[in-house]
């Protein structure tokens, strides 16, 4: 699928057959292609097929990932084709095992508003708020929807602001303030004969999607190719020609972060890393018919990670670790000047 290619015009079964085909090019790209293409088959209706590609992936659990979040998309899915018990079942061992990665939480807390369990769904964002979040940390960008989700479900239920409510308004920047966009009187609203209330529903409702296309005006980042220690060894060992593009490792960090920051000062969005291995590029290089000395595959190789799910978001938000992978946080490491 183009990038530029508008959602209502997407042939989902097609793009999830793609995606399966891609997946056998790439095993070690499996999950990812797989968890794309299960989700246009969701889009598509076809949902019993959806289910398949996730039992498909949790037939070998040990090599996933992320296998909660496997099951929690299966939960999700599963309910919306009448398999509650089935759901819930799944919903309920997630919540016992305790993920220490957000993304399934708030998808099966999610699931659990979809059907009207609003307490349950509170209950679920408030165990995951307590596992996740540190005292006196700021909080990790993954940990927010946790936030932003568990403030909704609390608002839609009459309940006071606490104080990870009060940290959910201090963490959203959009133009329309949580509270705006939670409130549960704003349904009434559209339905109103009064001008002036439908005039602020519709300015909440453009600030929501004007939010939502910016995150999706890209499937996958523009990507800066990165080196570990030991790859960029083996594969300048291998490829002697390729020490003109990295004449060491340290310079191959510095360049990748003042890559990333002219990008960013023109105004590109969306910039990311990936992070390249000998055996992959090569075997990228044969696809190409060329040899892994081209330089010229260097930017093809990268943009192919990230359309392949591999990239990881550029900057780091503020407390993460460095991308180049070392220890330190990205503002005491390569975001120290920034």
């Amino acid at each position: 699928m183009r990038p530029d290619t508008p959602a209502e015009n997407v042939d989902h079964t097609a793009e999830a057959a793609r995606l399966e085909r891609t997946a056998g090019l790439y095993p070690e790209d499996t999950e990812a292609l797989l968890l794309r293409a299960a989700a246009h088959l969701e889009l598509s209706g076809d949902r019993p097929a959806a289910t398949a590609l996730y039992d498909r992936l949790l037939s070998d659990a040990a090599a996933l990932d992320d296998p909660h979040l496997v099951r929690a998309l299966k939960a999700s899915n599963l309910w919306e084709y009448d398999h509650e018990a089935e759901a819930r079942a799944i919903i309920d061992g997630i919540r016992l095992s305790a993920p220490r990665d957000p993304a399934p939480w708030v998808i099966v807390a999610e699931s659990l508003e979809a059907h009207d369990e609003l307490e349950a769904a509170a209950e679920t964002y408030t165990e995951a708020a307590r596992l996740l979040l540190t005292d006196g940390a700021e909080p990790p960008h993954a940990t927010h929807p946790v936030l932003y989700g568990r403030h909704r479900v609390r608002r839609m239920l009459g309940l006071e602001h606490d104080d990870w409510d009060t940290l959910a308004d201090t963490l959203h920047h959009a133009p329309v303030s949580l509270d705006e966009l939670h409130d549960p009187k704003r349904v009434w609203s559209l339905g109103s004969d009064n001008p002036a209330e439908l005039e602020a529903e519709i300015s909440r409702l453009r600030a929501e999607l004007g939010a939502y296309r910016e995150q999706l005006s890209r499937p996958f980042p523009v990507a800066v190719l990165h080196w570990p220690a030991g790859e960029l060894t083996e594969l300048l060992a291998a490829y002697p020609d390729l020490t003109t593009e990295y004449p060491s490792h340290e310079e191959h960090l510095a360049t990748i972060e003042s890559s990333l920051r002219e990008l960013s000062a023109s105004g590109t969005p969306n910039l990311g890393i990936v992070t390249g291995t000998v055996p992959s590029y090569e075997a990228f290089a044969a696809s190409e018919s060329s040899s892994p000395s081209d330089t010229t595959l260097l930017p093809q190789y990268a943009t192919t990670l990230a359309a392949r799910g591999r990239a990881e978001g550029w900057p780091p938000e503020r407390g993460e670790t460095c991308w180049c992978g070392t220890g330190p946080r990205y503002g005491e490491c390569h975001g120290a000047s920034r």
